[in-house]
């Protein structure tokens, strides 16, 4: 059967990269994905395959019936772009000004597409069923999955695969991890409010700068002397905005920044801690504030069993080439609320282009992938989605 599979996804190959080319020529933001839904739903219409659009939003659940009784085993893709400008030279570059996928979103859409068309012609000899979810709105809290999953993608699914074309691993790499794999990313905003005056006249003022800069300072030691060391934690301030006259001590001060964490104690400490720093800060100053922390993806966890079950998969895909547990990677993803519902894992499938693309990381104006990662990504989900049923 898997010999079945992989010559169909092999003789789709070039279909794979044209499709993946296409959506990377007309990136979508963030639950702003309606044409590249109509796409995917168009796709699999165009193939008689039971489709469903609007889940819990823009996303798209496709599935695929065996003739043999079996698991129900799910399937995931994400398809939505960044906000920034696709500096790259080649032919497929973003059409769309100030959007690009550079994140992998577009490859992990025309990686699941032509699986299910690969799975959909060999039906009449499959156990089980196939639920291929394109979720919309990985990027950005709230996210995607969370509406999705609440709209019934996930009903009646048995174990559920996904992956991430990894640009910084080379192709022919599969990472894998048992556990926490992905860290809980949340997002903060804090406003001090001061006394503006004159630059010249100090004394009759609060400066919202120096405080806020004494904030920033300040919130440096919740990691590094409040966090038990054995515990990973990021606290990144990433904004800074107090725009004034050089002559005008500004009143007002706006940080904006998030913190990634692994252990949900963890978690709700660095949010109190966080505010305890803010209130001690500006109380010294004579300042107030507001703070806002909104809690974004949860850590992604994988579960032990079907992560073993993966990494045995692997061995049936010629072209990996390295299997390897990964450490911990302190980037979000919204796959965690998958885990948190039915069984499963995700891992990551190196997509290093070669040559001078190579040193782009994800999220860079020049990001790309190399197109045979797509291939090895299919056959490795089509290998755990055809094997499953034989598992225990």
């Amino acid at each position: 059967m898997l010999d079945k599979l992989f010559s169909k996804l092999e003789a789709s190959y070039e279909d794979m990269v044209a499709i993946r080319r296409y959506l990377h020529q007309h990136p979508e933001l963030s639950f702003q994905e309606d044409e590249t839904a109509k796409y995917i739903q168009s796709f699999y219409e165009k193939l008689n395959i039971e489709v469903k659009g609007n889940v819990g939003g823009n996303g798209v659940v496709a599935r695929v019936y065996g003739c043999k009784p079996g698991k129900t085993v799910a399937l995931r893709a994400d398809f939505d772009a960044l906000p920034i400008q696709d500096e790259k030279d080649v032919p497929y570059k973003s059409l769309v000004p100030g959007v690009m996928h550079a994140c992998g979103h577009d490859g992990h859409t025309a990686t699941l597409l032509l699986l299910a068309k690969a799975l959909n012609e060999l039906k009449d000899e499959l156990e089980g069923t196939y639920v291929f979810i394109h979720q919309h709105a990985e990027e950005y809290a709230p996210g995607g999955a969370k509406p999705m999953i609440e709209d019934g993608c996930l009903d009646g699914v048995n174990v559920i695969f996904g992956t991430h074309l990894w640009a910084g691993e080379p192709t022919g790499t599969i990472q894998y991890r048992t556990g926490p794999i992905m860290a809980a990313a949340d997002r903060f905003e804090i406003e001090i409010q001061g006394q503006g005056g004159h630059g010249a006249q100090p004394h009759k003022t609060k400066d919202a700068i120096v405080t806020a800069s004494q904030l920033v300072v300040n919130l440096q030691q919740i990691v590094s002397r409040r966090v038990n060391p054995v515990e990973s934690a990021v606290v990144t301030v990433a904004s800074f905005t107090a725009q004034n006259a050089f002559n005008v001590i500004a009143d007002k001060a706006k940080l904006v920044g998030t913190v990634r964490t692994f252990n949900e104690e963890v978690r709700t400490f660095i949010e109190e801690e966080i505010e305890r720093m803010i209130h001690g800060t500006c109380y010294t100053s004579n300042c107030t504030y507001s703070y806002d922390f909104v809690r974004g993806y949860p850590a992604v966890v994988n579960h032990a069993k079907e992560t073993e079950f993966l990494i045995a998969c692997t061995e049936d895909v010629a072209e990996v080439k390295t299997i390897e547990e990964t450490e911990p990677q302190m980037g979000g993803e919204d796959f965690a609320y998958y885990l948190e519902k039915v069984p499963g894992t995700f891992f990551f499938t190196g997509a290093k282009p070669l040559g001078n693309a190579g040193g782009y990381p994800h999220h860079h104006p020049k990001f790309d992938i190399d197109e045979n990662a797509m291939l090895i990504a299919a056959k490795t989900l089509g290998t755990a989605a055809i094997k499953i049923h034989g598992a225990g």
